[in-house]
């Protein structure tokens, strides 16, 4: 996706320009800054922003902007995918217009790009949230971050006849994760299908990537048949991304998936384990069963789009 630049008005004193690879360390800054203020706790990491980055469908220079108070990153936007956007200004900077300029450069690049809606999750009752329905944002869904708390564990779900649980052994099996991800979260999600190349670069070659990260469940046929991605941020595993192929649901893979990754996670020195899900799964009482609590409630966004200006 390679659009013009958009224009963007910031108050006197701040610099604006496109963001490269080297600038992920300081949005993660602004991003955790934000969100330690407005949900109480930290969820992005950088590798998040690096995996996202590295896509090779994205174009770090045209679908970001960074505001800068000297050489400081004090405000950041981009335009992740085709409908979806992410923005953040440092607390000590808000109120000062910073945040209703980037959602402007997000609308203009979004539409140059040919996309007729755009949007993000933000923390419910954030100033974010309140910023976006001023300017005109709906609500799409909702979604929550969950978390196992330390100390508390999942039974371990009985496996079918035939079925067994590893990691992820080869590129095949990689290929295989990725299909039985992508055609679950396609039933729900409205979006192109995204790119092996793409699903790749922000799972397996994601920075801090290990084998063991990437846990299937296989058929008595030996196929893959769920998946789950289960990340290591300091003391938190999180599970990313946790999929069962539709044809073989209702036989506890996703509960066997959920123990198996949860165990996982402690054994590389997790004392706790969280998730997110949202409104579209229909997913949250299966999570809420096996005993994890709602930390942090989010709200996704968006705003209509008209076209382009062919002539300019």
């Amino acid at each position: 996706m390679t659009t013009a630049p958009a224009p963007i008005d910031v108050p006197a004193g701040l610099t604006v320009r496109p963001l490269a690879q080297s600038d992920a360390r300081a949005v993660f800054e602004v991003m955790a800054a934000a969100e330690l203020v407005d949900v109480g706790e930290v969820v992005i990491e950088e590798a998040d922003i690096v995996g996202d980055w590295q896509r090779p469908s994205f174009d770090v220079g045209a679908q970001t902007i960074g505001i800068f108070d000297g050489e400081r990153l004090v405000g950041y936007g981009e335009l992740s995918w085709a409908d979806r956007c992410d923005a953040a200004v440092h607390p000590a900077y808000r109120g000062r217009g910073l945040g209703t300029a980037l959602a402007r450069w997000i609308q203009a690049t979004a539409r140059a790009a040919g996309s007729r809606i755009v949007g993000m999750p933000v923390p419910a009752g954030s100033p974010g949230e309140a910023l976006l329905r001023a300017l005109g944002y709906h609500q799409r869904w909702s979604s929550w971050v969950l978390q196992l708390p330390e100390g508390r564990d999942i039974a371990s779900q009985p496996l079918p006849p035939g079925y067994s649980l590893r990691i992820a052994a080869s590129e095949q099996d990689r290929i295989a994760a990725w299909e039985v991800v992508e055609d679950a979260f396609l039933e729900w999600s409205v979006r192109e299908r995204t790119s092996y190349a793409d699903w790749a670069a922000t799972i397996v070659e994601r920075p801090g990537f290990q084998p063991w990260n990437l846990r299937l469940a296989i058929g008595s046929d030996g196929d893959v048949v769920g998946v789950s991605v289960v990340l290591l941020a300091d003391e938190c595993g999180y599970i990313d991304k946790l999929a069962v192929r539709q044809d073989r649901r209702n036989l506890g893979l996703a509960r066997a998936l959920l123990a198996d990754s949860f165990a996982a996670a402690r054994a590389h020195g997790a004392t706790r384990s969280e998730l997110s899900t949202d409104s579209r799964t229909g997913a949250l009482s299966l999570y809420e069963k096996v005993g994890m609590v709602i930390t942090s409630n989010w709200v996704n966004l968006a705003i209509e789009l008209e076209p382009a200006d062919p002539t300019g």
